[in-house]
């Protein structure tokens, strides 16, 4: 068998493999609109997305305090996992001596290996009581959940921003300080600027991670279906209402949960692509 017949066999393999994992994305999206869309169709879009009442028992479907409770426990987690991310990231970069970052570099990325029920239990043992005892309140809320998923997209996003200013020329750093500007500078006003993509890449994917958390959730938000209007109020996110109620779940109720995942879909495809058009905005 000649070379060319050889490479012509492993392209056809690797196009077989990219198109099974659109495939399976594809079959997974029909399935869950197949399954919650007649719902959706039932109640009126407007009916169960702004509906503020979740009575399952009552035939009251209304999901809306869960979007608001999914987007505040994610913008409290990328408060936090942002600015922490990016200063470990530059730090690890930047000034990091090499037989530190040996330490610290495996430790961050045991951070993702460890279960969400673990972090679960760390925030209901140590955090949550935390927050009762000094900010009053429950303590299962918002708050928690945002402080514990904040810790666990740190993986995420410093693993892949470290990757965009590593692969960053080694010219960029070394024409800024030629030109006169402080270590700080370049790294604030040249090598973040340049590494933009790579940086949006990995809040893109943290966020995912954020909204889409749930065992982790279950256990410290506290579970309320109520509009929050505070960061110490209890409450309940869109894949915490899934993984709940779709164990006991049947009829309406549980066409009604995977509407739920339809709207989670829609609601993460619509952020990912509204950060991707930000950072080529940017960066164009």
């Amino acid at each position: 068998m000649s070379m060319e017949i050889k490479e012509k066999i492993i392209e056809k393999i690797l196009l077989l493999v990219a198109l099974s994992s659109i495939t399976v994305l594809a079959l997974i999206t029909f399935f869950i609109f197949e399954q919650g869309l007649p719902l959706i169709w039932k109640m009126g879009p407007k009916a169960f997305i702004l509906g503020q009442k979740w009575i399952p028992s009552k035939g009251l479907f209304g999901i809306f305090p869960m979007i608001v409770s999914s987007f505040w426990v994610t913008f409290g987690a990328l408060s936090l996992g942002i600015p922490l991310g990016l200063a470990c990231t530059i730090f690890l970069c930047e000034w990091t001596p090499p037989a530190v970052g040996m330490v610290l570099r495996p430790a961050i990325q045991l951070l993702a290996a460890i279960p969400s029920v673990i972090y679960g239990f760390w925030g209901l043992v140590v955090l949550v009581p935390l927050v009762r005892d000094y900010l009053e309140g429950p303590g299962l809320s918002i708050l928690s959940g945002s402080v514990i998923l904040g810790f666990m997209i740190l993986p995420t996003i410093i693993s892949i921003s470290e990757d965009s200013l590593k692969a960053l020329p080694p010219t960029y750093k070394a024409g800024a300080l030629a030109l006169g500007a402080t270590h700080w500078q370049t790294i604030w006003r040249v090598l973040i600027p340049a590494a933009r993509s790579g940086i949006v890449a990995s809040i893109i994917l943290g966020m995912g991670r954020a909204i889409g958390e749930t065992m982790a959730m279950i256990m410290i938000l506290g579970n309320s279906v109520k509009m929050p209007t505070s960061f110490l109020d209890s409450a309940r996110t869109l894949t915490t209402n899934i993984g709940i109620e779709m164990g006991y779940a049947s009829g309406d109720h549980r066409q009604a949960l995977f509407a739920t995942g339809i709207v989670l879909f829609i609601i993460i495809m619509l952020l990912n692509s509204l950060a991707i058009f930000l950072s080529r905005r940017r960066t164009g």
